[in-house]
């Protein structure tokens, strides 16, 4: 199979099963621009999924040559496509793949949902298969794309019950504490709030380092299943 010949098809899958009552459902899930999608169902995205993994048709370098072709129209389900396709072929990926993977964040990870799926489903896998380690990782904390810098902390809230040392997780992502973007401070929010269910107390600790310099919303999110008395600890100093 062809790039083409896999995008046309994708791309007719999603014609003949738009929805346009699901598109106005979950566009009020994405507040930071509007939602281009077509609207097709979990279950119909599945199902595609089983289908093109059973054709045993679907090769790394295929997946990389048809990515662009479902990124550049912005619809949320092609670039989802693209996501699916690279789990598809994970166990035959290797190391350099990992550097043909940024370029997406360029073209079509632009929102929290695909960042998000990429950071809690696809890139611990492929840690664990001992393809790319923290420090390769190095690099996307100052990308200049936002939701790229996001996939970090999202990521590493799989690392977090491997016993790896939490302070030399903390070091890694500080540089994130201030930066610019909500939906970076979110993602922050989100992993310390799950390194505090497992180590509170180290937690504790960077959280009071940073509690009057990083923006609210990290604490907003990191504290959330913390009682009254203890957020009261993580207020900014007036």
């Amino acid at each position: 199979m062809k790039p083409d010949q896999l995008y046309e098809s994708l791309l007719s899958y999603c014609q003949t099963h738009a929805n346009p009552e699901l598109v106005k459902k979950y566009s009020r899930y994405f507040k930071e621009g509007v939602y281009d999608a077509w609207g097709l169902s979990q279950a119909l995205m599945d199902a595609k999924k089983a289908e093109l993994k059973q054709s045993g048709e679907i090769t790394v370098d295929l997946v990389f040559e048809t990515a662009p072709l479902l990124m550049k129209s912005g619809k949320y389900e092609e670039t989802s496509f693209a996501l699916i396709l690279i789990t598809i072929v994970k166990d035959k990926l290797v190391k350099s793949d990992f550097g043909r993977l940024e370029s997406w964040f360029k073209i079509g990870i632009t929102n929290w949902a695909h960042a998000d799926h990429f950071g809690m489903f696809f890139l611990p896998e492929i840690m664990k298969q001992g393809l790319v380690e923290k420090n390769d990782f190095t690099g996307w904390i100052t990308s200049p794309y936002k939701f790229q810098r996001r996939c970090v902390p999202v990521t590493f809230i799989k690392l977090l019950k491997t016993g790896i040392s939490f302070q030399e997780l903390f070091t890694f992502l500080e540089p994130l504490m201030s930066d610019p973007a909500r939906e970076v401070h979110q993602g922050m929010g989100w992993f310390l709030r799950e390194a505090w269910k497992v180590k509170p107390e180290e937690t504790e600790a960077f959280l009071l380092k940073w509690k009057d310099i990083a923006p609210r919303l990290i604490f907003q999110y990191a504290c959330e299943k913390m009682t009254k008395e203890q957020k009261l600890l993580y207020r900014k100093a007036k």
